[in-house]
């Protein structure tokens, strides 16, 4: 997922980035339907060896820098998103 940056540029890409919520969502949805929220957590991540590729890949091409560190900070948001949505189940769960 994070890994394939291959044609990524473009309004419509950047666009994609502006609902996080919608993502974090999917992934509540798996985490209700019995996934580990650990497991979750390292699908939303970018990994760290893919950030070293990216930026390899930056150094060739400067011009994706900011798909790139926008990408970056979207995965970041939907973690964050994706945190608090456990965090208020977890939380409704030890009060049940």
């Amino acid at each position: 997922m994070p890994d394939q940056l291959i044609g990524v540029t473009g309004d419509e890409t950047l666009r994609e980035f502006e609902f996080p919520q919608r993502e974090a969502a999917f992934f509540y949805g798996l985490f209700l339907r019995g996934h580990s929220a650990e497991e979750l957590r390292r699908d939303i991540e970018v990994p760290p060896q893919v950030l070293a590729r990216w930026h390899r890949e930056v150094e060739r091409e400067p011009s994706l820098r900011d798909v790139l560190d926008r990408m970056v900070e979207y995965r970041r948001h939907v973690l964050a998103i994706f945190d608090s949505l456990i965090g208020v189940d977890t939380r409704i769960t030890r009060l049940q």
